[in-house]
């Protein structure tokens, strides 16, 4: 049996490809903090290193399918919390198990956010701390930032991870991309939506289609980003966000 792991596994959209993957026939292995095979706390090194052990120990040691959904909003207080979870509890698991998904020639689509190229400049030191730095420099930019000054900036640190790792990942045989979703109905969007001053900035975010997606949406175009369809894809960072990327960035993609 093909055999699949996807963190965030529990909730959203993660489980709406969980689900997805099921009905393919795959031996679906969940990563969260609760509800999942695999009970592990992303946000610790301790915790990203035991979901790391566990997944490889279950899994043989070959993985076919691996997809990072976990993470956390803007919302939260937390904004180190929130880089601790977004950025390196994903890039961690995701190095931690190349060799898996090079036994199997795997297929792998990580979780971005559109929001990864809002107001962003490319150079911020927190970025350029995730991505050439280490987590204690990261998390001493960070100091006590609120989390609305750090999701963005993981996930576009996030973003850059899967493209530094494209060239040698496929020369590998491992398919490597990210999707990046728009505002999605999942309770970590509700905890943003509903918060008495953040949700002030989701309303003035523009969506050409004028509405929001539901999870399954974002978790078809996962399904097929992994389908032999998309097989010659590498390195794609996926935006599906009802036309926001393109409103607020017209002649750049």
């Amino acid at each position: 049996m093909k055999k699949a792991a996807v963190s965030g596994s529990a909730s959203g959209i993660g489980a709406c490809v969980r689900k997805r993957l099921e009905n393919q026939g795959y031996e679906v292995f969940g990563i969260d903090i609760r509800d999942a095979e695999i009970i592990a706390d992303l946000s610790t090194g301790e915790g990203r290193q035991t979901a790391i052990e566990e997944l490889l120990k279950k899994t043989d040691g070959e993985i076919d399918v691996l997809v990072l959904a976990a993470g956390l909003g803007g919302h939260l207080e937390d904004g180190q919390l929130v880089a601790k979870v977004n950025y390196y509890g994903a890039v961690t698991l995701l190095d931690g198990v190349k060799d898996a998904l090079a036994k199997k020639k795997g297929r792998v689509v990580v979780i971005s956010s559109n929001s990864a190229q809002m107001h962003m400049d490319p150079n911020n030191d927190l970025a350029m701390a995730m991505l050439d730095g280490s987590e204690e420099e990261a998390m001493s930019v960070i100091g006590n930032n609120h989390a609305a000054l750090t999701y963005g900036v993981s996930k576009h640190a996030l973003a850059r991870a899967v493209r530094r790792r494209a060239a040698t990942w496929g020369q590998a045989g491992i398919r490597l991309n990210a999707i990046a979703p728009g505002m999605t109905e999942t309770p970590m969007f509700r905890g943003a939506a509903d918060h008495p001053e953040i949700g002030k900035s989701v309303d003035a975010i523009p969506i050409p289609q004028n509405r929001y997606a539901d999870p399954d949406e974002i978790a078809g175009v996962i399904e097929f980003m992994l389908s032999e369809a998309a097989a010659y894809m590498q390195g794609s960072i996926v935006y599906v966000d009802g036309g926001t990327d393109a409103q607020l960035r017209p002649d750049a993609f």
